[in-house]
């Protein structure tokens, strides 16, 4: 019966998919174009040490990334720890004292409310180095409230730092498509010319023919362990956009008056540059699964966000099910499945970094990697999960498979 419901899903899904399949085309000539233009070859992969002057394989890494995410400069770096890490770094070397962020898709991810200041008193906080933070809440209709946005630009002329989170963390709403964004980022430099937009961009990169900054977004940021680390890179992240803007961020990753002129990696740099090459299949991957899962779930009538057939902006699939059993039994369930660790038994704990208990399901190759095949949610009503990732969508379909066996009673 549920191999039945699996196969009627995939026929009902053959348009959905082939659009995934043309991005995925679009997306991969942008990459493999850039690796041509770059001339990338065995030495850019060696590693080096000490200071790391000239290091040849990190600059190239760094132009690649940034043709491949249609921006101007790019710093790569294994040296970020997570895309959290890389979004405080970015914000860091953008705002000074007396600068007001102005976070313009209600409240950002968990684990940068301490970053930031919002929540806590964590020394090197935003606000603890006398920076202000705002936050305008979406519409009724989750959209951006660019009348919301362009009345404290003009009431407000310390606002330096427009933000935008481009998947949706913990909150039941559509990932924002760039393409809709084009004309807030428009009314937002016509207003304030000289403010700063910048994307989270975590889950997002290659869902979608072109990038925020194809839109107009200054900067970019995400997570080598999600997308565009392919799966392979194991570690690291990326802040990319216009060079100017880079340049300077480039100042709070090392010392000001050096940046990004030094910083070695003893590493090889190989899995970083053939991860980026593999990331749109490897997302086109995960996709499908997120697709499929939502198919399984709406025939179940439950409900799912963004729906089966939608135009997706991120890897991230939200399914709203019906009590806390249901979601530590899916969770479990997705651990069983794993490649890695399939063997634990996850279970609801207290996360850095997280106002709620977390249960989390990462068997993966690489610490938690979330383009790996991944499921999350925090213990509390409306009980949400979200999974996200699938390197190959052949385990995102025996994943679904064993959930659906496992879970049939209790839905």
């Amino acid at each position: 019966m549920i191999n039945d419901m699996i196969k009627k899903a995939e026929h009902e899904l053959n348009d959905t998919f082939d659009y995934m399949d043309s991005i995925e085309r679009i997306t991969q000539e942008r990459v493999l174009n850039a690796f041509a233009a770059n001339n990338v070859s065995q030495r850019n992969f060696a590693p080096t040490t000490g200071y790391g002057y000239d290091d040849i394989g990190r600059d190239t890494l760094d132009k690649l990334f940034a043709q491949a995410l249609e921006c101007e400069d790019a710093i790569v770096r294994p040296h970020f720890t997570s895309g959290t890490h890389a979004i405080y770094t970015a914000l860091a070397g953008l705002l000074e004292k007396g600068d007001t962020m102005l976070s313009a898709s209600g409240a950002p991810y968990d684990t940068l409310l301490s970053a930031i200041g919002i929540e806590g008193d964590e020394y090197s906080s935003l606000v603890r180095m006398g920076i202000s933070y705002k936050q305008i809440d979406l519409d009724k209709d989750n959209n951006i409230d660019i009348d919301a946005v362009l009345a404290q630009l003009a009431a407000d002329a310390t606002i330096k730092v427009v933000y935008f989170q481009r998947s949706r963390g913990y909150a039941w709403r559509e990932s924002l498509l760039p393409e809709k964004l084009a004309s807030v980022f428009s009314e937002i430099h016509k207003a304030a010319p000289n403010v700063c937009i910048v994307i989270d961009n975590c889950y997002g990169e290659f869902t979608c023919a072109h990038e925020p900054s194809y839109y107009g977004a200054d900067i970019l940021i995400g997570s080598l362990i999600k997308n565009p680390g392919g799966g392979i890179a194991p570690t690291g992240g990326y802040i990319a956009g216009r060079h100017d803007l880079i340049e300077r961020i480039s100042m709070r990753i090392t010392v000001p008056g050096m940046g990004r002129e030094v910083g070695s990696y003893a590493g090889a740099y190989t899995p970083f540059y053939q991860g980026l090459f593999m990331a749109p299949h490897v997302v086109n991957q995960a996709l499908k699964t997120a697709a499929l899962f939502a198919k399984l779930f709406e025939t179940l009538n439950l409900d799912t966000m963004p729906k089966s057939d939608a135009v997706r902006s991120d890897i991230v699939q939200s399914l709203r099910l019906n009590n806390e059993e249901a979601v530590i039994s899916l969770c479990k369930e997705i651990q069983k499945v794993s490649p890695v660790d399939s063997f634990l038994v996850t279970e609801p704990w207290d996360m850095p970094g997280y106002s709620d208990k977390v249960i989390m399901a990462a068997g993966a190759f690489i610490q938690g990697s979330s383009i790996e095949l991944s499921a999350d949610a925090p213990i509390k009503p409306p009980y949400i999960v979200y999974i996200q990732g699938g390197l190959t969508y052949s385990h995102g379909v025996i994943a679904a498979k064993r959930v659906l066996e496992k879970l049939k009673d209790i839905f």
